[in-house]
């Protein structure tokens, strides 16, 4: 069964920042997703800050559960910080979310 960057971003969205209760993916800290004929999954994201104390659990985390998908081959997770992370990168039902919290 080949694995889809649908599948990925779908395990993905397990993977939460422990400092702010939204998944990587909602926060838009998934830069790119790969995945070749070998199911191997090779994976682009960012933190919202390069100082950020949480990036070597949040990127272990990640590639952890990207491991535990059925079939998947060789997975590399990248810390990449280019293009610098933004809130306009938040997905927009998160930010559907703070807005009615704030009312």
């Amino acid at each position: 069964m080949q694995i889809t960057k649908e599948d990925v971003l779908s395990a993905l969205s397990e993977v939460y920042d422990p400092e702010i209760p939204v998944s990587i993916v909602d926060m838009g800290l998934i830069y790119k997703i790969d995945v070749d004929p070998d199911n191997n999954v090779d994976v682009d994201m960012t933190m919202t800050t390069k100082g950020c104390p949480m990036h070597s659990m949040i990127t272990y985390q990640a590639q952890k559960r990207i491991e535990k998908m059925d079939g998947v081959g060789k997975v590399k997770v990248n810390l990449v910080w280019d293009p610098p992370w933004s809130p306009d990168m938040i997905s927009q039902k998160i930010k559907d979310r703070l807005l009615k919290d704030e009312e």
